[in-house]
């Protein structure tokens, strides 16, 4: 069992028992489930065994200071790897305005006192870039976010949880490569989420990973037609949506094997998902 699973189920109430059941098919897949839906599927999740990313809201994060987390560490007590998508919403993490910049870091310091309680695998956090806002000049957004994200992986050393950064509007990974260059730590690498490169990329796939790949811990899987981030289930575009095989077959050239979020937005989806992924990966092994 994952060490960090063992930590979570350590602070579950002596009369809870946790399931011993058969683990999910593909192991380090999960799905994607808001925080505060939590209650209402997670009898769905139990039932089929599923690996679980919880997206925690500024306004979850509230409620959890005020209410705490047993009934949480109850709904999953079944045993799932556990992964975080922290809050983003008005957050920047590589903000010139300090107070812009103290808020991030406020919200972010709530998101790792939930983790010590349920021990996420990884936290995924949005990397805040956007060209324009910061005139092209990565330099400006670097500086910053280097002093954000070493704060952050000094505080999650003991929860031990990888963080990754998640690629949002960027059209090139000069930024996330950049970023990458200035913190090598072995608890830092990036999400790769295939449905906003599938929007918003301007350079091919090959090129994309030829700079990322390395650091590649953790994927956000959907798929969209390049018209808007519809987080469709994978391989619902056929040729006109994002090359899963080519990017499976890459990780795999490269000895990589990244975590997976099926970032779906209904049941239905992230079944579909989970098919189309495990006929995938018999088709690449």
């Amino acid at each position: 069992m994952d060490p960090r699973r063992r930590q979570r189920q350590a602070l579950l109430p002596r009369d809870v028992s946790t399931n011993s059941g058969p683990k999910p098919a593909v192991d380090n897949i999960s799905v994607h489930i808001p925080f505060a839906r939590l209650g209402e599927l997670a009898s769905r999740a139990r039932e089929r065994n599923l690996n679980v990313e919880l997206y925690l809201t500024a306004s979850d994060l509230d409620r959890i200071d005020a209410d705490g987390l047993g009934d949480t560490l109850q709904l999953l007590d079944y045993g799932p790897s556990v992964r975080f998508h922290a809050p983003f919403i008005d957050l920047i993490p590589g903000a010139i305005d300090p107070r812009i910049r103290a808020v991030t870091l406020e919200r972010f310091a709530q998101t790792i006192k939930v983790a010590r309680a349920l021990r996420p695998d990884v936290i995924v956090f949005h990397s805040g870039y956007e060209k324009w806002k910061y005139s092209l000049k990565t330099d400006v957004w670097l500086e910053a976010s280097v002093k954000t994200w070493n704060m952050v992986l000094a505080e999650t050393g003991d929860i031990g949880t990888d963080i990754a950064i998640e690629n949002i509007v960027e059209d090139h990974p000069r930024n996330l490569h950049e970023l990458m260059a200035a913190i090598d730590h072995p608890r830092f690498g990036l999400c790769f989420d295939t449905g906003h490169f599938h929007i918003f990329s301007t350079i091919p796939l090959d090129e994309w990973l030829d700079m990322t790949i390395s650091r590649i811990v953790h994927l956000h899987v959907h798929d969209n037609d390049r018209q808007s981030d519809r987080h469709a289930p994978p391989g619902s575009f056929g040729t006109g949506g994002f090359d899963f095989e080519r990017l499976f077959r890459r990780l795999a050239a490269a000895g990589r094997k990244p975590s997976i979020t099926l970032e779906a937005h209904s049941e239905k989806d992230a079944v579909a998902g989970m098919e189309y992924l495990s006929a995938l990966f018999k088709r690449i092994v």
